[in-house]
């Protein structure tokens, strides 16, 4: 009666869930982060369970052979509603209706060669086949694409190793005591109903928890970044900043890179074709930066590089290597007409709080306008105090005294 009770309440919570991902998968639209996968999923087990108990006594039925393949199609959606959500697209239509069918003549097979109690043995081993898979995929997944949900990641590879051990132990007990041992009045089946009745009320909740928390990263990501190039803006700079400058040793140089005559590119070619060309030399800074350094678009065509621990040759030697790779590229090809540009870059002293940040752009800022007025394509540093020639065309600079 317990384990009965148990199974009714497990449909009702998976065909309510059901319900709810439908209805959040409509509201996220074209990306339901696989919302939609996880509700046929909780739609097919909640039928399952309907029809074992309209089924009654575990044997021989049309029932029991849909309830079983509706099981195998449940674990599927779901296995393909967390691809969906990791960004890995994967159809769910055609392979749930081909392993309905598949699974069906398996059964119908295992019955006619084996008899009743090989066919829930068979159930039995694919589930739990299918959970320890899961388990392992979420593990595996903990150094890749789940990195970012680890806690989560580790709570829910639990929850489904429990499942996992209750199916082997349910094998177990079938091949030792025959189809009794699934008797609603058995111990083991009420236990296995709470744990299933537990994982329905907490794992639901748990992925719109981790799917409002992907939209919540997603959109504090979109606020970081500029839509067109997908370069850090300034407040995700800012925010990059602050957790680079708590390292200890951790000084850093500003460079900012401005496009010398753009709005000629936009007057001649179009604001589209002056857009491709932002995307062309945001590929060639791309390139020049190391792996630490930071990319920002400041606005318009003005950009900046920031580099942890670059002392003053280092900056210079970046900061001339990004101004010849720009000029020497061709950045769009218009009509059959090469568009090239021209860089102007002003570097700034070393700083290393956020402070010191404040200075260190109204340096580069006033090299780079210095740079402006003086003829384009060069590269100025912050502080004038001493000029050292920066090879190159026509590029003068002075040196600050201040080393990182």
């Amino acid at each position: 009666m317990i384990a009965t009770l148990l199974v009714g309440m497990l449909c009702v919570y998976l065909l309510s869930f059901a319900v709810m991902f439908l209805l959040i998968g409509r509201r996220l639209g074209a990306g339901k982060m696989g919302m939609d996968a996880f509700a046929v999923g909780n739609l097919a087990l909640g039928i399952a369970y309907v029809l074992q108990l309209l089924e009654g006594p575990a044997g021989w039925s049309w029932m029991g052979v849909v309830n079983h393949s509706l099981t195998l199609c449940a674990l599927l959606a779901y296995s393909v509603g967390g691809l969906r959500f990791f960004g890995r697209q994967a159809p769910l239509l055609w392979p749930l209706a081909a392993l309905a069918l598949g699974y069906a003549l398996v059964q119908i097979t295992v019955e006619w060669a084996l008899g009743p109690v090989a066919r829930y043995v068979v159930l039995a081993a694919m589930c739990a086949l299918c959970f320890a898979g899961m388990v392992v995929v979420l593990l595996a997944g903990l150094r890749t694409f789940a990195r970012d949900l680890r806690g989560e990641v580790l709570l829910f590879a639990t929850l489904i190793s429990g499942i996992c051990v209750l199916n082997v132990l349910k094998l177990v007990k079938l091949l030792a005591g025959g189809l009794p041992a699934l008797g609603m009045d058995d111990q083991f089946q009420v236990v296995f109903y709470v744990y299933m009745c537990s994982l329905a009320t907490v794992i639901p909740p748990f992925i719109v928890w981790v799917v409002l928390r992907r939209l919540t990263d997603k959109l504090r990501d979109m606020a970081a970044r500029d839509p067109l190039t997908q370069l850090l803006n300034r407040r995700g700079l800012t925010e990059a900043l602050d957790a680079r400058l708590r390292r200890p040793n951790a000084g850093a140089r500003l460079l900012l890179i401005d496009v010398d005559h753009f709005k000629h590119v936009n007057d001649r070619y179009g604001h589209h074709a002056g857009d491709a060309v932002l995307c062309a030399i945001v590929d060639v800074l791309r390139g020049a930066v190391g792996t630490d350094d930071l990319l920002c678009r400041m606005g318009g065509e003005e950009f900046a590089a920031v580099c942890p621990g670059a002392d003053a040759a280092t900056a210079l030697r970046l900061a001339e290597h990004i101004r010849i790779a720009v000029a020497s590229t061709v950045l769009l090809q218009v009509a059959g007409e090469a568009v090239r540009c021209t860089v102007t870059v002003g570097i700034s002293r070393c700083f290393d709080d956020d402070a010191s940040l404040v200075g260190a752009m109204q340096d580069a800022d006033a090299a780079l306008y210095r740079g402006k007025n003086a003829g384009r394509n060069r590269v100025e540093w912050g502080d004038a105090t001493a000029r050292v020639p920066a090879g190159g065309e026509g590029a003068l600079g002075a040196q600050s005294a201040v080393e990182c």
